[in-house]
């Protein structure tokens, strides 16, 4: 039989592909080779392969032995009834008038001829048919041959040369016996282990991740433009959660829940954009009471700041949330009463945190200041007296930061000097500049916004 794979994109490596079913199918197998075995003294201990080769060959021979010596019993067996046969033969008529007179054939068999109990036994239990000439020469041949097998299996238990001989040769027919046989599977030692891109298995194009209030998440083709994102329909009742994210059908889309926990779709396993989609949770096993609290692209190499709303914080990877199963991983160690606040990316070129408050306060220091956690509760970032954190990012302090103006003028106003808030971590801050926005938030600038020429005022 004869199968050939198509992929759905030229642009997969055929030995990708292969290494692939390979890791994810029965076409190869690996398994260890354990030698901690019992000797033949029922000792335990490891054994080399050459120790252990030399101990199945010493009891293929001691196999061999014992089935030579089983045979050699087997051949004394029958060649005690064929020489009771043949005397029987020889004294026939005498034999025959024995049988019809004696009340008690057997013992005087035994005593007239020397036979065994067994030879007289098997003598009284002939047929008569096989009273014939013909069958007395068919018994001598048969014990001929006996005889002669028992003397050559006498000599192989006698001797261990002939015993490796022998061993050699049954061997070599076991090889002949099969070498028609042509192997279909190769043992082979196993290579070094090949980390997959299994991203290069899937076509690349790009896709519009949308997730609403109620946990409906579905990705539609192409990027929708800010302007589109009106005009998308949900369930009665229902609306958008935030902003769409643009990605790729390779991408990896995490999603951050309020219980500190991290999950991780892929790009070309979410449900298509027509319809509603499906809600998120048959998918991940996001708790009931657990909130959505940010949902984004990311990849091994992303830098990415999370908070809780106690106001503690740390910086992570992207290595680090990825999760491979549908339970997630636990990203934050959560304080009673506390909960995930936010988890956002660490721009490439950012050099500061800026942090506000429910109390709108505001504290921005170095980002060195946050260590760099697989998973942990952080340090703090800002202290409050009242309420708890609202947002946080990481900026580069020479670009400021800036937000988007009220209304549909498009244009943002940006703060460029922020000496007044700059302090060392879990400083109190101050309050927001003017003009922040009223969502005590962060918000991001549309890529197309215009500069407010009072920026920086």
């Amino acid at each position: 039989m004869r199968i050939v794979l198509e992929p759905r994109s030229r642009t997969v490596d055929p030995e990708l592909l292969m290494e692939s079913l390979f890791k994810l199918s029965e076409l190869e197998v690996r398994f260890p080779l354990n030698l901690n075995v019992l000797d033949k003294t029922r000792t335990p201990g490891v054994m080399s392969l050459r120790q252990a080769l030399l101990a199945w060959l010493e009891h293929q021979i001691e196999v061999l032995v014992r089935r030579s010596t089983t045979r050699i019993g087997k051949i004394d067996d029958r060649l005690e009834l064929l020489d009771g046969f043949l005397k029987a033969f020889l004294n026939l008529d005498r034999v025959i008038e024995i049988i019809r007179t004696e009340d008690e054939p057997k013992a005087v068999m035994i005593a007239e001829f020397e036979l065994t109990d067994r030879q007289a036994e098997a003598i009284l239990n002939m047929r008569l048919r096989s009273l014939r000439r013909l069958e007395e020469m068919e018994i001598g041949k048969e014990r001929d041959a006996l005889a002669k097998e028992r003397e050559e299996l006498a000599k192989l238990v006698e001797s261990p040369a002939r015993q490796r001989t022998r061993l050699k040769r049954d061997l070599g027919e076991l090889a002949k016996a099969y070498a028609g046989d042509e192997r279909r599977t190769h043992l082979v030692e196993s290579g070094p282990s090949r980390e997959l891109d299994w991203s290069q298995m899937i076509e690349k194009e790009p896709i519009t991740v949308i997730l609403s209030q109620r946990g409906w998440i579905r990705a539609m083709r192409g990027h929708l433009a800010a302007g589109e994102f009106d005009s998308l329909k949900f369930r009665e009742g229902d609306e958008l959660w935030g902003a769409p994210i643009h990605a790729q059908t390779t991408d990896k889309i995490l999603i951050a829940a309020s219980n500190g926990r991290v999950f991780t779709l892929a790009g070309d396993k979410l449900p298509g954009g027509r319809g509603f989609g499906e809600p998120v949770r048959l998918t991940i096993d996001l708790e009931a009471e657990a909130e959505v609290v940010a949902m984004l692209v990311v990849r091994p190499d992303t830098r990415l700041l999370a908070a809780s709303s106690d106001g503690r914080g740390f910086v992570t990877s992207g290595e680090a949330v990825l999760a491979e199963t549908r339970k997630g991983k636990q990203l934050m160690n959560l304080r009673t009463g506390a909960r995930m606040a936010v988890l956002n990316t660490v721009p490439g070129n950012a050099d500061s945190v800026a942090v506000i408050g429910e109390n709108r306060k505001m504290l921005v220091f170095k980002l060195d200041e946050l260590p760099e956690l697989g998973r942990g509760s952080g340090v703090q970032l800002q202290r409050y007296r009242d309420g708890g954190l609202s947002d946080v990012i990481a900026f580069a302090l020479a670009e400021g930061i800036s937000w988007p103006l009220g209304g549909e003028s498009g244009r943002v106003r940006s703060e460029t000097d922020l000496t007044p808030w700059r302090a060392i971590r879990s400083a109190a801050g101050r309050i927001a500049p003017n003009g922040f926005p009223r969502s005590n938030r962060f918000e991001p600038v549309p890529a197309a916004a215009q500069v407010n020429p009072d920026q920086g005022k």
